[in-house]
């Protein structure tokens, strides 16, 4: 047995342990004192097991940003992860069944910031020389947009040779993401003319009538073969049963595989015309995450995490994910960038989020090879 994977295996409780230190430290993005909270006991941990003291980057309304230096040399890695999650305080709890743990925010993604301390923390005892700068980037606000991070992480990346992200592996098969789709996201604000429903309606002029127009209109333009898809998830409107609608909204998800897609469907949501005379339109938003395009370095770094596996005693095949992740932001400058290290489970943003105990010493390991190989 490789003897970092052997390692890891004897302290898995210990990782364990500390990821379960993380996901009872509750992080909800929306909520920069808890992030701060979660940030301290990540603080703790890179203190505890690396002895490494953290950079602070303190943010007036996200949660701080953390940066942990590592060894010496004259190329750099960066391995980017972030610690917010999506659910609100007390939805989900912390929980232990056979080979899986639950909890908020465990996979998606606790589990990889540990994961990525271990396999530092394995080369660290070992006395393994990785002969480079490693630097550890946990960011607070991914999980809305990265508004406050993306220049941090765009900076790092600028100086890296290569990102590593340890973001979850594909849900069942445990692949890794050489590809994610890019993200937008639009507001589309509609006023009309309020009249009475029954004495004027004729007078009216509907909102709720227009929103209707344009939700079919947009979801038309999804394109599932070029890899674009809309969808209206949000909608409001009017005021009473008995107005004719004044106002009404739209909140839109627009997915893309490619920038020039972005560039196209941006256009067209602003330059949206009302279907009724008398409408009046604001368009808000657009393309925040920039799709992550497999490249020729992206294909590389998965096929050196290939030839790690192996050795580990497992295969990895790759896959083009739907969501977005701050490895969008560095595929996009050119760096080389390989999403999914992270833990494997199952159930990103859903209330059976949990991961698969026994890999978290595996795919630690399959870091510490790409580390070590780099």
């Amino acid at each position: 047995m490789d003897k970092v994977l052997e390692y890891l295996k004897q302290h898995q409780e210990e990782m364990l342990e500390d990821l379960k230190t993380l996901v009872l430290a509750e992080s909800p993005t929306r909520s920069k004192e808890r992030v701060d909270q979660c940030g301290v006991e990540i603080q703790n941990l890179f203190k505890k097991h690396l002895h490494l003291d953290s950079e602070v980057i303190p943010q007036e309304h996200a949660g701080n940003h953390l940066r942990f230096h590592y060894g010496t040399g004259d190329e750099q890695i960066l391995i980017l992860g972030h610690f917010d999650t999506v659910w609100d305080l007390g939805r989900l709890s912390y929980r232990v069944e056979g080979n899986r743990a639950y909890g908020p925010g465990i996979l998606d993604m606790k589990a990889g910031i540990i994961q990525a301390l271990w396999a530092v923390k394995a080369c660290r005892e070992l006395e393994i020389s990785l002969n480079k700068r490693i630097v550890l980037l946990c960011t607070s606000d991914e999980e809305v947009g990265s508004s406050s991070s993306r220049e941090l992480i765009e900076r790092e990346a600028a100086q890296s040779r290569v990102v590593l992200v340890p973001e979850p592996a594909a849900a069942r098969t445990g692949a890794l993401k050489t590809s994610r789709k890019g993200v937008g996201r639009f507001g589309i604000k509609i006023m009309g003319k309020a009249a009475h429903a029954g004495n004027h309606h004729q007078d009216g002029i509907s909102a709720v009538q227009e929103m209707a127009h344009l939700i079919l209109f947009l979801h038309s333009l999804t394109d599932y073969e070029l890899g674009t898809t809309l969808n209206v998830g949000v909608v409001r409107g009017g005021s009473t049963e008995n107005v004719v609608a004044e106002q009404a909204e739209l909140g839109v998800d627009l997915r893309i595989s490619q920038i020039s897609e972005g560039e196209r469907i941006s256009k067209i949501i602003y330059g949206l015309k009302p279907h009724s005379e008398g409408i009046t339109l604001h368009v808000s938003g657009g393309v925040n995450r920039p799709p992550m395009e497999r490249s020729v370095g992206n294909e590389k770094l998965f096929r050196l995490a290939a030839a790690c596996s192996s050795e580990l005693g497992f295969s990895l095949t790759e896959e083009a994910a739907g969501g977005g992740s701050d490895g969008n932001f560095t595929t996009a400058l050119g760096i080389p960038t390989l999403d999914g290290l992270g833990a494997v489970g199952e159930g990103i943003h859903a209330e059976n989020e949990h991961v698969e105990i026994d890999q978290l010493p595996v795919r630690a390991a399959l870091m510490a090879g790409l580390l070590r190989k780099l």
